[in-house]
């Protein structure tokens, strides 16, 4: 809806009282509005489909089919239409179901003309500041785009701005930060902004490598260096020379692996498995994590020496929780990446889902949110996304309290529900929840043994400590 359409914004109002649609006609005569109506409710619903108005005013008690089931028709067809309903037996809880169905006001019969002016202005200028946040999002995205990245808040302009000092000059970096972040975003942000961007990004998922693997992977090997090695293999280090190796979740790495990584990036060389000599490589190395490499280190699983030359420039991606200022902003930004994906009209998305999306904590960060809006671009048939749209979970706000009351719990029991929370997002999976969480499957065991005191369980962490 443009500026030029605000101006004429069509109204609807069905009622079987022709003397009642007389009296808006006439108490909404100064208005902006292009003012229709109908006693018949089919009727009303046909000349929605066919004239689309942005407020429908709709009788409550109408013959062969009430207005609620009009509502909720008109609703299916097009979520972002204002409806007020209007009844001669105005209770509290009829106005409340109501507004728990769509409607955005109820108002008792007979209506007081000046309460009606006055509500319909008022949702002509909420369309119409509707309006401009939009065209002002569409500019915020532009604005605050940073190297693929959307973010307004102060720890993302921070964010953003230490980057852009690091970049020119990194030889190493370690960027930080709970799974879904955008890590990796940040990676090539830094790639992009340094000297070598004209390179090769290679990027290797570490959790992906085997303990035998390890080093075949990084510095190649030659023919018949092992059996099945048919043919030379260039490792992803010489692969990046002249550019950046992405090494993805590099806490997952063995000691020992992490002793051969640490050589390369001190000697600046690599040896191909199964070749006597060394060869020269010359990439930058950008780290990413989601564990607590310094707890790793004084627990002896993480080397000292390799954590320190990778953090010479460090970085930690916020979680959505403490950019909530952001969704706005991201919900646009993923609205129009996932409407042109799919070839949809998607133009926007409804007050109430906006609420909802605004309430919930985010577990999954900004990777749960992309996957949320994706899905309900791909799903829908309309033009703007609704509450129906979001995933249940979503929509019963089963996290809003922990985001709610942080500051009324103890440490513990914070911990105790936010693991709690996790494994019911994750369908109980304990290795999903360790990644997300930053801690080991173990830790997971021994958290969930402190809160059930379940010897069982301790034993399972025990056995997956061995394991």
């Amino acid at each position: 809806m443009s500026s030029k359409d605000i101006s004429t914004t069509k109204l609807l109002a069905i009622d079987d009282e022709p003397g009642f649609l007389g009296f808006i006609a006439d108490t909404l005569s100064d208005e902006k509005l292009q003012i229709l109506t109908t006693t018949d409710a089919e009727t009303g619903i046909d000349l929605f489909l066919r004239t689309r108005p942005r407020i429908v005013l709709l009788d409550l008690a109408m013959p062969r089919m009430s207005g609620i089931q009009v509502m909720e028709r008109i609703l299916a067809a097009d979520p972002a239409t204002e409806v007020i309903l209007v009844t001669e037996n105005y209770s509290t809880e009829t106005a409340l179901e109501a507004i728990q169905k769509g409607a955005c006001d109820l108002l008792p019969k007979p209506v007081e003309a000046s309460q009606l002016s006055s509500r319909v202005t008022a949702l002509i200028d909420e369309a119409e500041t509707r309006w401009r946040t939009m065209e002002l999002d569409a500019a915020l995205i532009d604005a605050y785009h940073f190297e693929g990245i959307v973010g307004r808040s102060p720890l993302m302009l921070e964010l953003f701005a230490k980057v852009r000092r690091i970049g020119p000059h990194f030889q190493s970096a370690l960027v930080s930060g709970e799974a879904g972040t955008g890590k990796e975003l940040i990676a090539r942000a830094l790639h992009q902004l340094s000297p070598v961007r004209s390179g090769p990004f290679v990027a290797c998922k570490c959790s992906a490598l085997s303990q035998g693997s390890v080093e075949r992977e990084l510095s190649g090997h030659t023919q018949g260096a092992f059996a099945g090695a048919t043919q030379e293999k260039v490792g992803m280090f010489e692969q990046a020379n002249g550019g950046t190796i992405f090494l993805d979740e590099v806490g997952e790495l063995s000691l020992e692996a992490q002793a051969k990584l640490l050589s390369v990036l001190q000697n600046r060389e690599i040896q191909c498995v199964g070749s006597p000599s060394t060869r020269p490589v010359n990439a930058r190395v950008i780290a990413t994590t989601s564990k607590d490499l310094k707890r790793l280190v004084g627990e002896r699983k993480f080397r000292e020496d390799l954590y320190y030359r990778l953090s010479m420039a460090e970085v930690t991606v916020p979680r959505m929780a403490d950019r909530r200022e952001d969704v706005p902003l991201l919900l646009r930004h993923f609205l129009a990446k996932f409407a042109a994906q799919y070839g949809k009209s998607i133009t926007g998305i409804t007050r109430r889902a906006q609420i909802c999306l605004g309430r919930h904590y985010w577990p999954g960060n900004v990777r749960e949110l992309e996957n949320v809006i994706g899905n309900a671009c791909m799903m829908t048939e309309r033009t703007v996304l609704d509450l129906h749209d979001l995933p249940e979970s979503i929509r019963s706000g089963s996290n809003v309290e922990l985001a709610g009351t942080v500051e009324l719990l103890s440490f513990d029991e914070l911990q105790k529900r936010h693991l709690l929370n996790v494994l019911e997002r994750v369908g109980g999976n304990k290795a999903r929840a360790a990644e997300i969480l930053g801690v080991s499957r173990t830790t997971i065991y021994e958290m969930l043994a402190r809160i059930h005191g379940d010897q069982g369980v301790l034993a399972a962490a025990q056995r997956a400590g061995s394991s």
